[in-house]
C-alpha cells in the first residue's frame, strides 16, 4: 500500500509528541512493506541550511534544499540519511519513505498557542474543575476573537499555501498512484482534503489534539472550523485516545462510526544515567518535559513544587520545554522563592531528551487536557515512575501511574514526595509500569492503521458506485458502475 502522509515536523525538525509519532508510526508500517511518500512544510532559512546527507526536493523551487544534520537525533533513532534517493530509511527496521518539503515561514504551530497567559487560566479554573467532573475533557468554550488568537503568525495562509503545494506534489509523475491520504492534525486537514478532491483518494485525518485542547476555554473559531471540515470530509478519523474521541463526536459531530481510537505506541529506552553538574548526587530530580504553555499546567508544577520544598528539600525540578510562557514560568520561580532549585533547560531533542529522562527520579504531567501524552510512556521506558494528569488519554492505558487532578497542587506535591521518600513505591510503579507500555507498541499501531486505511478505501469504492448508479443515463434510466 502506497500511502501519502502529511505531516507538520518530523524529526530532526520536531517541536513536540506529533514528530515523535509520526516517526514511530512511519517506522511501523515500513516494516510492514507500507511506502510513504510524506509532505511537510520546510522553514527555508538559508543561514540555517546545513550541509546533509539527506536531500530533500522543495516544490516550486529551482534548487534542492537539504535538512541540517542533526548527529543526535540520527543516531538516536537509528536512521540512516542518504543523498539523491530522496529518502529516509532504515537499516534494519524501515522500508522507503520519500520526504517532500514545502517551503513555509512557520516552524511550530504550537511554540505559542495558549499565550492568553495564567491570568485567563486562573479566572477560569473554577469553571473548568466543576467542567472536568460533569464531561471530562469537554470543558464550555469561548469562541477566541482571532485578533488576540494565541497563535503567532499567519497560519491559515500557510495552510493554504501548504494544500496547493500538496496538489502539485500529489499530481507529479514521480509520486505515482497512491491508495490513501493519512493527514495529521488541523494544519494539514485542507491540503487533504484538496488532494483528495483532486485525486479521488480516501482521507483518513488523525487526530493527536484538538482546539479545545491547546487553547482550553478560548478556541480560536476559524481553526475549529478547518479541525470539524476535516474530520467531516475524511472517510475515517484516528482519535489517539476514548477521551479525543469524546471531544471529536460531541463537540464536532462526527458519526462514531467513522471514529477509530488507535493509543500511540513507544520505543524501549535504555537505562539510567549519570547526574549533571550543578545536581548534588544526593538530589532528587523531578521533571517537567513539554511545551511551557497553558495546556501542559507548567504553573501547576511549579506550585506543587514550592509545597514540596517546603517538606523536602534535597530535590531539583527540571522544567525541559520551550513555549509562550517560559519568562512567567521563571518570575513565578523567583516569586515563590525557589529559583535556585528549579532548571529551565529550553527546547531539548534527541540524546538530549534521553538524558533528561535517564537522570529523573520522578516525571510528573499535569496537563489541563492531554488528547494521549507520549512523554510518559518515554519516561517509563527510561525506568522512570510518573505522576500524570486525569485528563489525559494516557491515563486510559496506564494502570500504575499516579494519577492527579492538574489543578490540585497539594495532591501533586504530596504524590512526589511519596515517590521520592518510598523507594518501594517507586519501584513498584516503575516496574508494573514497563510492562504495562509493552502492549503499547508502534507495530500495533501501525497494524490498527493499516486496517482503518483498506476501511477507508472501501468506504470510496462503495460511495463512488453508489454515484455512479444514481447517475442518470440520456433516456433516463439509471447507468450501472463501470470499470474504474
Amino acid at each position: 500500500m502506497h500511502v501519502f502522509m502529511l505531516g507538520w515536523e518530523f524529526p530532526p525538525y520536531i517541536s513536540g509528541g506529533l514528530g515523535t509519532a509520526c516517526l514511530g508510526l512511519t517506522k511501523a508500517l515500513g516494516k510492514r512493506h507500507t511506502s510513504i511518500s510524506f509532505v511537510m512544510p520546510q522553514a527555508l532559512d538559508q543561514a540555517q541550511i546545513c550541509p546533509s546527507h539527506l536531500t530533500l526536493l522543495s516544490a516550486g523551487r529551482s534548487s534542492d534544499t537539504q535538512i541540517p544534520d542533526s548527529s543526535a537525533d540520527s543516531a538516536s533513532h537509528g536512521w540512516t540519511y542518504r543523498g539523491p534517493s530522496n529518502t529516509i530509511t532504515s537499516s534494519t527496521t524501515v522500508q522507503s519513505i520519500r520526504f517532500e518539503p514545502v517551503p513555509s515561514a512557520i516552524t511550530s504551530p504550537y511554540q505559542f498557542a495558549g499565550m492568553q497567559g495564567l491570568h485567563q487560566l486562573g479566572q477560569g479554573i473554577d469553571e473548568l474543575k466543576t467542567q472536568q467532573q460533569s464531561v471530562p475533557g469537554l470543558p464550555q468554550t469561548q469562541v477566541q476573537d482571532p485578533v488576540t488568537s494565541p497563535y503567532e503568525g499567519d497560519l491559515l495562509a500557510e495552510a493554504a499555501h501548504y494544500a496547493d503545494q500538496c496538489v502539485k506534489i500529489a499530481r507529479r509523475a514521480d509520486i505515482g498512484h497512491f491508495d490513501v491520504i493519512h493527514a495529521h492534525d488541523w494544519l494539514t486537514f485542507p491540503a487533504g482534503l484538496a488532494v483528495s478532491r483532486a485525486t479521488g483518494t480516501p482521507l483518513v485525518v488523525h487526530i493527536h489534539s484538538t482546539e479545545f485542547d491547546r487553547c482550553p476555554g478560548h478556541i480560536n473559531r476559524p481553526i475549529f472550523d478547518i479541525e470539524r471540515r476535516g474530520m467531516h470530509g475524511a472517510m475515517r478519523v484516528i482519535c489517539v485516545s476514548h477521551l479525543t474521541q469524546s471531544v471529536v463526536q460531541h463537540r464536532y459531530g462526527v458519526d462514531p462510526k467513522k471514529i477509530q481510537v488507535i493509543y500511540n505506541g513507544i520505543d524501549a529506552g535504555p537505562g539510567p544515567t549519570a547526574k549533571p553538574s550543578g545536581i548534588g548526587p544526593s538530589e532528587k530530580i523531578v521533571l517537567f518535559l513539554g511545551r511551557i504553555t497553558t495546556q501542559k499546567g507548567p504553573a501547576f508544577f511549579l506550585q506543587a513544587a514550592r509545597r514540596v520544598l517546603e517538606k523536602y528539600d534535597q530535590v531539583k525540578f527540571v522544567v525541559a520545554g520551550s513555549g509562550d510562557q517560559v519568562q512567567e514560568m521563571m518570575q513565578a520561580a523567583a516569586e515563590y522563592g525557589i529559583e535556585n532549585k528549579v532548571v529551565f533547560t529550553g527546547f531539548l531533542r534527541g540524546r538530549d531528551v534521553e538524558q533528561v529522562f535517564r537522570m529523573a527520579d520522578v516525571y510528573v504531567m499535569p496537563s489541563v487536557s492531554e488528547p494521549f501524552g507520549i512523554a510518559p510512556l518515554e519516561a517509563i521506558s527510561h525506568d522512570v515512575p510518573v505522576i500524570i494528569s486525569r485528563t489525559s488519554g494516557v491515563a486510559e492505558v496506564l494502570t500504575h501511574a499516579l494519577k492527579v487532578d492538574f489543578w490540585d497542587i497539594d495532591e501533586i506535591a504530596n504524590k512526589i514526595i511519596a515517590v521520592l521518600r518510598h523507594p518501594p513505591l517507586s519501584r513498584t510503579l516503575r516496574r508494573h509500569a514497563d510492562m504495562e507500555i509493552r502492549q503499547l507498541n508502534w507495530d500495533g499501531a501501525a497494524a490498527k492503521c493499516l486496517k482503518v486505511y483498506r476501511q477507508a478505501v472501501e468506504s470510496m469504492e462503495s460511495r463512488h458506485g453508489h454515484m455512479v448508479q444514481m447517475t442518470s443515463a440520456p433516456d433516463g434510466s439509471k447507468t450501472s458502475p463501470g470499470p474504474r
